[in-house]
């Protein structure tokens, strides 16, 4: 007879899976990219053909995980590596190499965290993303297909804490600063050919599906960051399951309770490991723990950007004067301990136009180029003061200044766009 698991066996388990602690100081990326062809520039690139293109160029030198998100889009997943220039420089290389392969195969990636022009089709069809689909259909959240095959994001990966204080103090800031990072890397305020009114359209339609699994925690800064993420994994609605625990292509999609529920006895079978570290996979808040703090807020921002977020997101939660600056003005900015749900809608809707979101924003970019040099990471410093100077100082983000002037090809100079960080999300 299969044991079914506890609300505290819940507990430990993700205690043990999701809030790993160590000495912090690693950093890790997944750049998601929109891929378009500029011969056809309003249909999907097929899939097939994408990963021919990338698996006849071979793997990528510097190590980064090649995979794709349910509508095409091309991800690369960086691994862990101690500091925000190593990362940089490994990521650089891989995207480097990919994109050489792409402009020879006719192809190019678009800067933008949402399609702007084409329709959601998925490409896809694994029971997971099948099973996806059908769970948003069944509830009529119309942004389901569109968040799954229409959207793209910079995930920034970081090391949770040397211990539980550590790891707590960690949390608690991250929640604060995201909204920060909602608003100075919106880039996305263009949707089926017409402007939105949102400056992170992307944030707009992840808001827009279920809400048991895409808010930001609940009491973000409780005490107990292992008792907050049990307690949502615990309310969120079941998104699927494989019919068969032992394998199959036949899933259940949204099979209509919660996982306390199934807890409880509701589930067609017993709870078992493998059931929780799906449901986990099916949970995507803005902070998501998953051994590591996984960022999941930042839009894509043009190709020249992309590594002003991991260099910021690090120095800002690794070097301790950076840190203790971020932590006051993202403090003052939420008015306490924790972000109010009206912060994050402000900074997906008004970018740094807003003066407080700017305010904090200023002196967290001011804050991360004074400490990046003394991380090794003084081109990374010059980077992320050349971006500030463009938006954030402005009052300004990507979304400003949109529609982006396509880059030029061109072979990259020795030391130039070096980058890479690590981490494995998007809609898994």
């Amino acid at each position: 007879m299969v044991h079914t698991l506890s609300k505290d066996e819940v507990h430990e388990h993700i205690s043990g899976v999701c809030f790993k602690t160590g000495p912090p100081g690693k950093v890790g990326a997944e750049t998601e990219w929109l891929v378009t062809d500029p011969e056809h520039p309003t249909e999907p690139v097929d899939l097939d053909r994408l990963r021919t293109l990338l698996e006849d160029g071979g793997p990528p030198p510097a190590g980064s995980g090649v995979t794709y998100e349910p509508g095409g889009q091309l991800e690369l997943s960086s691994p862990a590596l101690p500091g925000p220039a190593r990362a940089h420089e490994a990521l650089a290389t891989d995207l480097a190499h990919v994109d050489k392969l792409l402009a020879e195969g006719g192809l190019r990636v678009l800067g933008s965290a949402v399609d702007p022009a084409r329709a959601p089709v998925r490409q896809l069809r694994t029971p997971r993303y099948t099973a996806m689909e059908r769970f948003f259909d069944d509830r009529r959240h119309a942004s389901g297909t569109v968040m799954m095959c229409s959207t793209a994001s910079i995930q920034v990966c970081l090391d949770t804490g040397a211990d539980h204080d550590d790891l707590t103090a960690r949390w608690h800031f991250l929640h604060r600063l995201g909204p920060v990072l909602v608003a100075a890397f919106a880039n996305s305020p263009v949707w089926r050919g017409r402007r939105t009114g949102w400056k992170s359209t992307r944030w707009a339609v992840w808001a827009g599906i279920d809400g048991t699994r895409t808010r930001p925690v609940p009491d973000g800064t409780a005490a107990d960051p292992v008792t907050a993420w049990t307690d949502y994994a615990l309310a969120a609605q079941v998104m699927a399951l494989p019919a068969d625990p032992g394998g199959g292509d036949e899933w259940i999609a949204g099979p209509g309770f919660t996982l306390a529920e199934w807890v409880d006895g509701a589930g067609p079978r017993p709870l078992t490991l493998p059931d929780l570290d799906l449901h986990l996979s099916t949970l995507f808040p803005p902070v998501r723990p998953r051994g590591w703090w996984e960022l999941r807020m930042i839009d894509t921002v043009p190709w020249h950007w992309w590594p002003v977020p991991v260099a910021l997101a690090a120095a800002l939660t690794d070097d301790p004067g950076a840190r203790a600056v971020a932590e006051e003005a993202t403090e003052r900015l939420s008015r306490g301990p924790v972000p109010a749900p009206d912060l994050w809608l402000r900074s997906a809707l008004s970018g740094p136009a807003d003066p407080e979101l700017a305010a904090c924003a200023r002196e967290c970019f001011d804050a991360a180029v004074a400490a990046l040099p003394g991380m090794g990471s003084a081109g990374l410093a010059a980077l992320v003061d050349d971006y500030a100077d463009q938006y954030v100082r402005r009052g300004l983000s990507p979304a400003d200044t949109w529609p982006h002037v396509p880059r030029p090809r061109a072979a990259p100079t020795k030391g130039a766009a070096q980058g890479r960080p690590a981490v494995k999300g998007g809609t898994g």
